[in-house]
């Protein structure tokens, strides 16, 4: 690990993923995690899972079992936090999640109100209002000022005693004073102290909000260096005024640019899937998702683009994550996975495609070594697991049917003496199964029989595969077929006619 890494106050890189959980895994969280992960291998550092559920409106168990299945799936394994089997607290900085935490947050707003840091704002959503719309008409550029910045703690707890309800709200410091931010990824970054005022920490139920809790949570947890999405840019100035005021040591942050559409706006649904768990039901593979989602906004060394996860963590460092927004090309990651896929073996790969062939209620053969031989025939044509299904329909007898585009071939004259001659040519064949060459040589016989060529040699024969005159390559099924399957298609494709 490079003795740059860490400054002052930390003893070793430790970094949190801190989800909502409030749906599936975005693949933009996805990439904050791997990156996060990534960093913290690369430099023998602790990778956190932080749960933020305090927004108990939205928060749901279910989702928390969805996001941990989304980054179990992708291998973003991590070392402290919910337990991915139980959800109990794995590590010594607990509990992890924030719903859990709030006795943690009251103390530490207590303190602040203690030592004057810190106010009881006894304000109402309306006066706050009325406030706002004088300073507007009047075009001033400053902030609302409570009148109960300056009460007495022990006057402020009568009110509070009596049953009036307040909000906790930070003292923002009264001279101003630029905030400046070293941001690891995006350089240096300013903050003038005016841009904020007196701004909340706990809400008027004793809930605390966002900036208050993640402050307490770095802070208390030893995160060393937090690394998240621009979007949260603006929430670190808030977040500084508060390790002021409690003189904590500041962690490092980078902010990670947003992940764009191929219209350069904000990945959205419309484009297709951005869940984790859609990619997963698609047939993408962990591997190719984390490659994929590293290469958004960080490059090799050595410009590789197919990486394993652990050629990852080795070349991982922050100067080569880019400011710029990066584009999210589906097309490209549907490359990468072929890229994968087609890497494995074909047992594996048969394993992973097996899922996909069960649920979609193929039939198809037991045996490893025909399994084996499927994949290595079919794999060039794959690029996601889902792909899989087409390619393997045909081979089903019980999927097998004259479909309404046969008509096509069934109102050529010559059709009926192509499919006699071709069941008869298939009977004859001395062993159960066919090569290639056995496939082309039969079909060759048939014309030389038949005296047709063309599309009155091909449709019919298609038909008496596959039950249509297009689709499939045939060369490639049929080493793939038995020869009793292939009559009885014949059979069925002779009787329409």
């Amino acid at each position: 690990m490079s003795s740059s890494v860490l400054t002052t106050g930390f003893s070793e890189v430790r970094v949190r993923f801190a989800p909502s959980p409030t749906g599936y895994l975005h693949v933009g969280g996805a990439r904050s995690a791997l990156f996060n992960l990534l960093f913290a291998k690369h430099n023998h550092g602790k990778f956190i899972l932080r749960i933020e559920d305090t927004d108990q409106a939205r928060s749901t168990e279910e989702s928390l079992q969805m996001m941990i299945q989304d980054l179990k799936w992708l291998g973003l394994n991590w070392d402290e936090g919910p337990n991915p089997e139980t959800l109990k607290d794995m590590g010594p900085y607990g509990p992890y999640k924030q719903s859990e935490r709030l006795d943690i947050y009251k103390k530490v707003a207590d303190q602040l109100l203690a030592e004057g840091k810190a106010f009881y704002c006894f304000m109402t959503d309306a006066e706050l209002e009325i406030e706002r719309e004088k300073i507007k008409a009047a075009g001033l550029h400053t902030h609302v000022l409570s009148p109960y910045r300056n009460m007495s703690l022990a006057d402020a707890q009568k009110k509070m005693a009596g049953g009036e309800s307040a909000v906790v709200r930070l003292k923002v410091p009264d001279d101003e004073k630029d905030y400046n931010l070293h941001d690891f990824i995006r350089g240096d970054v300013r903050f003038p102290s005016d841009m904020e005022g007196d701004f909340v920490l706990l809400r008027s139920d004793g809930m605390p909000v966002y900036n208050f809790c993640c402050v307490i949570d770095d802070h208390m947890m030893k995160i060393s260096h937090v690394l998240r999405a621009e979007e949260h840019l603006p929430n670190t100035l808030r977040q500084l005024m508060i390790y002021e005021a409690m003189n904590w040591t500041i962690p490092q942050f980078g902010h990670l640019s947003l992940v764009l559409d191929d219209d350069r706006q904000k990945l959205s649904k419309r484009k297709g899937a951005v869940s984790c768990d859609q990619f997963r039901l698609d047939g993408y593979l962990p591997a190719a998702m984390n490659n994929f989602m590293a290469l958004l906004g960080w490059s090799h060394p050595e410009e590789k683009e197919i990486l394993s996860l652990q050629e990852m963590i080795s070349a991982f460092t922050l100067n080569r994550v880019h400011v710029a927004g990066a584009v999210f090309d589906r097309v490209k990651l549907k490359w990468m996975n072929a890229q994968h896929l087609r890497a494995l073996p074909n047992e594996k790969i048969w394993k992973q495609i097996e899922p996909f062939l069960k649920e979609a209620g193929l039939n198809l053969p037991t045996d490893s070594d025909w399994q084996v031989r499927s994949v290595e025939t079919f794999k060039a044509y794959m690029e996601v697991l889902k792909d899989a299904v087409a390619l393997y329909s045909p081979l089903d007898d019980s999927k097998y049917e004259i479909l309404p585009e046969a008509s096509e071939a069934y109102a050529m004259e010559p059709t009926r003496a192509v499919l006699a001659a071709w069941k008869e040519l298939v009977e004859a064949h001395p062993t159960e199964t066919f090569t290639e060459a056995d496939f082309l040589k039969i079909q060759d016989e048939v014309k030389a029989k038949t005296g047709q060529k063309g599309k009155n040699l091909f449709f019919p024969i298609r038909v008496a595969l596959i039950g249509k005159p297009h689709g499939a390559e045939l060369k490639i099924l049929v080493p793939l077929m038995h020869k009793k399957s292939i009559i009885a298609r014949a059979q069925k494709a002779l009787e329409k006619c």
